[in-house]
Parts: structure tokens; C-alpha cells; sequence
């Protein structure tokens, strides 16, 4: 076998539609379409091991969960265990009134007589006819002529009218597929799904559903919007027919082909969850569905506990959702980076701060609250990270605001903890660094508070009189000075020759209530060895002052 140098050469490129006056462009999206969720038969059949009979209830009752109307449940002709599912669901009574199930059947009689049976009791249902129309399924796998293919489609129609007219105690709709649509000749997908119509009568009030699929996607997704509005344009009685669409992601585009093909002029969604389907997936719903949401259009589908949907869509595909997939992965609402991190913490100040609902934060195009999931997990910390991504965790799991210079200080002791450890760093860690770093709550601290008493002298100084450990060993110790603060730093001068100089205090309250705490930062110049930090925690605010002074004299003894 000769290998051809250019491998390009064996391909050309698609054909553009003549449309040149194409108006989807400047339309928007304003109202969501209708969805149809084919989990559980496209879904399904691109499974390693196909879900059994507790899996697919599983999933069914997730979609009717979240707000899914449409649901297609299956090939029930494909064998046993598909029919008993999808007969066992419709006798079962659990198909809600507002839910319409659907089945997928080919073209041939045999086959959708045993869809209709599968249905039998069924309130409403849908069945889907299919056959594949392009020049090279026509050519090359059915080796039949335009008017043999478009015969093909006509007989089902047929057959579907007659056997929907023996079961008169169920509400039938239909659905029609041109499958592979988006590489077929589109004057004669117009001409087939006409041939139907005039076989099925559609009304405005009963319209046809008619999927155009890409069931093999072969272009730029504006292409595929190009084909839907000539299809809508050119396609006689549209009124009576409702245009759905099912992409597929071959080139990594089904969901911007889904979106253009709504602007085109399509009704209609179908898809999976997280994009489940055959070779790289259908358009995935909760990405269509999100997107929306951003817009400010209700979407009609509820994804509030993603994460929990994410655990039931994992276990019945088996299949995990990748930590990078939009809005539902692991990691997507997740920054290491130092400046984004910044970028973020500052956007979740300023939210707090405004007087309105509207979302602004930077490089979150959604509230992650809205999915269930909680803000703890957007700032995470590496060896990437900055000062903002520690002061967030640090402010979510301890409530603790450093000033931001003390940030930058502290910011070292992570750097090393991230590059030491080399893997992130959790709350845990970065709550153990800081205690460690400033002396805070941690046994075996040089100095440490046993007890104190303030009191005011005669000249109108405050005097510090209190018990202070040293290694263990409790020592009375006194000062004045013009407040608080400065009487413990005179203390410390006297009693243990510890020289410092206040240059920054700052408070803040960690809670309220009865067990309200408070925490004290205080940036001091140690005389002839620079400046150091301390942070003090008490339940009284007087006292974590006192303990910030000794977190800081700590810190000068260990310089």
C-alpha cells in the first residue's frame, strides 16, 4: 500500500449552501426549544455494556427530574431487552402526563409494528421513523436510486398511519428522519420529507416532526445553520411541521451547530446529557441548556444539583464526565492560577458588596451556587497559585482576611508547602502553614498567653500585668504604656528583651453571636532584623490583640 505524502488530498472540502442572503446571523436566541433527551437509545447503544432494566429507570427518572418532556427510551425492535423496558415503563404507569416517550424504528414494517407494540396503553408517544438519504449511504451501502430511497421513507409513513389508526386510545405522534441529512443533496431531503407529509397530514395543531440530522458532522457549524434555513425556507406547509435538531460532535462542534440551527429557524433539541453518543458524542443538553441560562433565558431544564446528576449519569453510562466538560466538570469553576484567583476573589467582594442579583464576576460565566456547587471549590492552591488563592481558601475555611501585605508574607510559606509537597494544597494544609508560620494555636510556642489583666495608673497609662509561658514555664510579667498594645510591647522589652515597633494593626470579627471570635494582624519592625508578622484568635478582641504581639514576638525569636 503506497502512503500518499499529503494525506489531505484524499478529502475536499464541503460544499457551501446557496443562501447568500442568510438571516440567522443577526438573530439571537430568546426563548428555549423543546428538548428531547435520546440517553437512553443513542445514548445507550454507544456503551460498552448497555444499560440494564435498573439503570434505565434510573436515568428515565433523572430526565423527568430535571424538566426533560421528551424522552426517547429506546429501539424497542432491537431485541428482548429493549421492548420489555420500554412496555414495562408504559404499563408501569410512571410516565408522567407531561411527558411524551418516544421510540426509534427503521423503515420497515416489520419493525415499527413492533414499535407500536412496545407502546401499547401508552396516554401519548412518538414514534420515530428513520432512513438515511445521502449520496453515500444510497450509493455505496443501500445501492439504490433517489426514488427507491424516497420510496423507502413513504412506505414507513404509511405503515405508521395505518398502525396508529388500530390503537385509537393513544395520543400518536410522529417523527421523521432524512438520517444523514447533513451530507445529503438538501433539494432532496426537502422532497422526501414532503413525500412523508403528504402520506402522514400534518396540521399546524398535530405538526410532524421532522429531525435533521448531522448524524455525521462534515462542516463548520455555520454550514449546518445554512442547511436549516434553506430546509425551513424552502420545505412547503413548515406550519405543519416542527424542525428538530440532532448533532453529532465529530469535528468538536455539535453544540454551536445545535445553538445556529435554533437561530436557523429549528424548534427542536435532541441530545444526552454530558454528550454521551456515538464515535465523539451528541450535542450535549446541559451545555445547550447553560448557555442559555447565561444568556438570561430560562431553559426549562433544572440542573441546580448537577453533582448528583453528574453521579447517576456516570453510573448508568459508566462512563466518567470529564473534569474539563462545561459547567459539569470537576474542575471548571476551579482557578490555580495566582491572577485569576485575584481576579475572582476580588469579583466575589465586589457581588457582596452591590445592590442587585447580577453576576459579574470575572472568569465565572456562572454562578457556581446555581449547580449546587459551593464557592470553597472555585479557589484552589498549587505551586501556581498567588497570594489571593491562600487568603481565599484561608478566609472560606477559617474566616480569617489578611491585610494584604501579611498575604504577600505568608505567601513564601505556601511556595515552599506546594513545592515541598508537590501536589495542591487543601484547606488543611494551608491552615496548618499559616498556624505554623505565625505561631497560632500550636503547642511548644516560645511565648504564650496564660493570662492578663489591664488597668489604668495614676498618670493615665495602661498598664499589662499577666502570666506568661516561656518553653513551658509560666512567668509573671508587667507593662505600661499608652494603650494596650503598647503596654504588651513594653513587656516584652522589659521582661524578655523582645524590641518591636508597631506598624500596621488591623481586627475583624470571625463570627457572631454568643460565640462570636475575633482576630487581630499586626506587622511589627523587630529592631536590626525587619519586620514580622503575628495574628492572634480569641473570643474576646482585646485578647487576640495581646496574642498577635506575642504571635508576632514569636516569629522575631525564631528569625
Amino acid at each position: 500500500m503506497t502512503m500518499l505524502r499529503e494525506p489531505s488530498r484524499k478529502y475536499s472540502a464541503f460544499p457551501q449552501v446557496p443562501l447568500p442572503d442568510r438571516q440567522w446571523p443577526s438573530r439571537t436566541i430568546t426563548t428555549p426549544p423543546r428538548w428531547l433527551s435520546t440517553d437512553l437509545r443513542d445514548g445507550n447503544q454507544a456503551i460498552v455494556d448497555p444499560m440494564d432494566a435498573v439503570k434505565k429507570n434510573r436515568f428515565f427518572d433523572l430526565l423527568v427530574e430535571i424538566g426533560v418532556k421528551e424522552i426517547e427510551v429506546g429501539f424497542p425492535s432491537a431485541g428482548a431487552t429493549e421492548f420489555d423496558f420500554i412496555s414495562g415503563l408504559v404499563q408501569s404507569g410512571r410516565i408522567p402526563d407531561d411527558v411524551t416517550v418516544q421510540v426509534l424504528t427503521q423503515s420497515r414494517e416489520d419493525l415499527i409494528r413492533t414499535s407500536f407494540a412496545s407502546l401499547d396503553g401508552a396516554r401519548a408517544a412518538i414514534v420515530h421513523l428513520y432512513n438515511a438519504v445521502s449520496p453515500a449511504w444510497r450509493d455505496i451501502v443501500f445501492r439504490m436510486s433517489k426514488d427507491e430511497v424516497r420510496e423507502i421513507a413513504v412506505a414507513g409513513a404509511k405503515v405508521l398511519r395505518d398502525e396508529a389508526a388500530k390503537r385509537p386510545g393513544t395520543e400518536w405522534h410522529f417523527q421523521y428522519s432524512p438520517e444523514t441529512f447533513s451530507t445529503a443533496e438538501l433539494d432532496f431531503s426537502i422532497e422526501v420529507c414532503e413525500a412523508v407529509m403528504k402520506v402522514l397530514n400534518p396540521t399546524p395543531e398535530r405538526p410532524l416532526i421532522l429531525n435533521l440530522p448531522a448524524t455525521v458532522e462534515a462542516a463548520t457549524p455555520n454550514v449546518y445553520a445554512d442547511q436549516i434555513e434553506y430546509f425551513c425556507r424552502n420545505l412547503p406547509n413548515r406550519e405543519s411541521a416542527v424542525i428538530s435538531l440532532h448533532t453529532h460532535n465529530d469535528r468538536g462542534t455539535g453544540v454551536a451547530a445545535a445553538e445556529l440551527g435554533l437561530m436557523a429557524g429549528a424548534d427542536r433539541v435532541e441530545g444526552c446529557l454530558f454528550g454521551n453518543g456515538e464515535r465523539t458524542g451528541n450535542c450535549c443538553l446541559v451545555t445547550v441548556a447553560l448557555n442559555m441560562y447565561t444568556q438570561g433565558i430560562d431553559p426549562g431544564l433544572d440542573f441546580s444539583d448537577i453533582d448528583r446528576i453528574i453521579e447517576t449519569v456516570e453510573y448508568c453510562n459508566q462512563i466518567p464526565v470529564h473534569q474539563r466538560h462545561p459547567y459539569g466538570g470537576e474542575l471548571v469553576f476551579t482557578a490555580f492560577s495566582g491572577s485569576h484567583q485575584d481576579a475572582i476573589k476580588k469579583g466575589f467582594e465586589a457581588h457582596e458588596r452591590q445592590n442587585d442579583e447580577r453576576w459579574r464576576v470575572p472568569y465565572l460565566p456562572i454562578d457556581p451556587a446555581d449547580l449546587g456547587r459551593s464557592y470553597e471549590a472555585v479557589i484552589r492552591v498549587n505551586s501556581q497559585s498567588g497570594k489571593g488563592g491562600f487568603a481565599w481558601v484561608l478566609e472560606q475555611d477559617q474566616g480569617l482576611k489578611l491585610p494584604k501585605a501579611m498575604q504577600a508574607d505568608f505567601s513564601k510559606a505556601v511556595q515552599r508547602m506546594a513545592d515541598d509537597l508537590g501536589r495542591e494544597l487543601n484547606a488543611a494544609d494551608i491552615w496548618r502553614a499559616f498556624r505554623e508560620t505565625y505561631h497560632v494555636q500550636t503547642v511548644g510556642k516560645h511565648l504564650q498567653l496564660v493570662d492578663y489583666e489591664e488597668s489604668r495608673a495614676a498618670d493615665g497609662t495602661r498598664v499589662f500585668a499577666g502570666t506568661i509561658e516561656v518553653a513551658g514555664k509560666a512567668q509573671s510579667v508587667s507593662g505600661r504604656g499608652n494603650g494596650l498594645i503598647s503596654s504588651v510591647v513594653a513587656t516584652l522589652k522589659e521582661a524578655f528583651g523582645i524590641e518591636l515597633e508597631v506598624l500596621d494593626y488591623s481586627e475583624h470579627a470571625l463570627s457572631t453571636g454568643s460565640d462570636a471570635r475575633a482576630a487581630a494582624y499586626v506587622q511589627c519592625a523587630v529592631a536590626g532584623n525587619g519586620t514580622v508578622w503575628g495574628c492572634g484568635i480569641d473570643e474576646d478582641v482585646a485578647t487576640a490583640s495581646v496574642r498577635a504581639i506575642l504571635s508576632a514576638a514569636n516569629s522575631a525569636v525564631a528569625e
